[in-house]
């Protein structure tokens, strides 16, 4: 039976629909996914995320310990600094891709993804030498997502006078008269915050904390967004979601996320592997906008100059540019914006072009 959030009711009670998702029970929508698609770009949307993993390292090498998991260097990032990692095997590929919150040298929350969080848990346990302690707190917390151009009016209206943190920093504060964890990264394209709310916490109550934010946001036109538009809003924006664009099949190096892999590091697991791939791409990750009618969909098949090369990572429609495209892993690291490519639609080929990623925010014209 999948698991649900503490949220489940009162999101019942609101109409969301539901579906299976990474083990857990989650909405999908509340009213229609091309309403909260445009209520998050030209308003503010609230998620319910509290689905993603929280596993917490501490203990005096902590800081050495994660930095040697992941691919990108968080040695010289300041405190209460988010930064972005892929989190390798020796071979390269993805165990996940993961957020790193760095509250001390001695402390430090990793956010995981939640298909993964017990993967994780044991992989980052089994790399331990007994100087760290491994905890998943991934029960404890209630995580919210609010994001969209009207996210920050909403939140300083709650907040007061408090300073708010910066892209990919966070902070720790007090809302709705509960203590929080604010971040600001978002996986939408759009400026947001991720709100924490450890259960365990003395007066923790996230019905209020929810219902509290909504109200707050109800003059600047916010809605309530599940799945279906997260996923949108992300594709729009080329964001990696893990199983399509990463997985234990594919490195970030293919994925194009070179600037988060710091070869230049004296070690981290999966370095060897990827500095031999480095700059011998065989394949890569490439952006695409349909020019036939067609929906593109995560497996189906890519033809370059009539033959099949890769396949799309992820697809559908770009509410935003009314237009359809996706990610295709191609074994052609050569193509070009507005090179041709064939999408294969239920046996059928159906022409598309190589655009420059993001999507949003661009216009691809037919």
């Amino acid at each position: 039976m999948d698991r649900r959030t503490p949220l489940y009711n009162v999101q019942k009670a609101m109409g969301a629909k539901f579906t299976s998702f990474g083990g857990w029970e989650l909405p999908v929508s509340y009213s229609d996914i091309l309403k909260e698609h445009h209520a998050v770009r030209n308003a503010a949307g609230l998620f319910d995320v509290s689905h993603m993993g929280e596993i917490l390292v501490t203990g005096e090498n902590a800081l050495a310990f994660v930095n040697n998991l992941v691919t990108n260097d968080i040695l010289p990032s300041p405190y209460y600094k988010a930064i972005y990692s892929p989190m390798c095997y020796e071979n390269g590929t993805v165990v996940d891709d993961i957020l790193v919150y760095k509250i001390s040298d001695t402390s430090l929350l990793l956010i995981v993804n939640a298909s993964n969080t017990e993967k994780d848990y044991e992989w980052i346990s089994s790399h331990s030498d007994g100087t760290v302690n491994v905890q998943n707190l991934s029960d404890q917390y209630v995580q919210l997502a609010l994001q969209g151009p009207k996210a920050e009016t909403i939140l300083r209206s709650l907040l007061g006078d408090a300073e708010l943190p910066g892209f990919f920093k966070f902070m720790e504060a007090e809302l709705l008269g509960m203590k929080v964890l604010i971040s600001r990264t978002g996986y939408t394209g759009e400026d947001g915050f991720e709100i924490y709310l450890k259960l365990t916490d003395e007066g923790a109550d996230p019905e209020c904390l929810w219902n509290g934010l909504l109200e707050a946001g109800k003059e600047e036109g916010i809605q309530p967004v599940g799945l279906g538009a997260r996923d949108t809003l992300r594709l729009e924006a080329a964001l990696p979601l893990y199983g399509h664009e990463l997985s234990d099949t594919i490195t970030p190096l293919e994925a194009g996320l070179d600037k988060f892999v710091k070869l230049v590091k004296d070690n981290f697991i999966g370095k060897e592997a990827l500095s031999e791939q480095s700059g011998n791409l065989t394949r890569k990750l490439y952006g695409f906008v349909m020019e036939d009618r067609g929906i593109p969909r995560n497996g189906y098949e890519v033809l370059v100059n009539g033959q099949k090369t890769g396949y799309v990572t992820s697809g559908g429609p770009f509410p935003s540019l009314n237009q359809n495209g996706g990610l295709a892993i191609i074994e052609n690291t050569g193509l070009k914006a507005d090179d041709k490519i064939e999408i294969l639609i239920r046996d059928r080929s159906c022409a598309a072009r190589i655009v420059e990623i993001p999507f949003y925010g661009k216009k691809y014209k037919k």
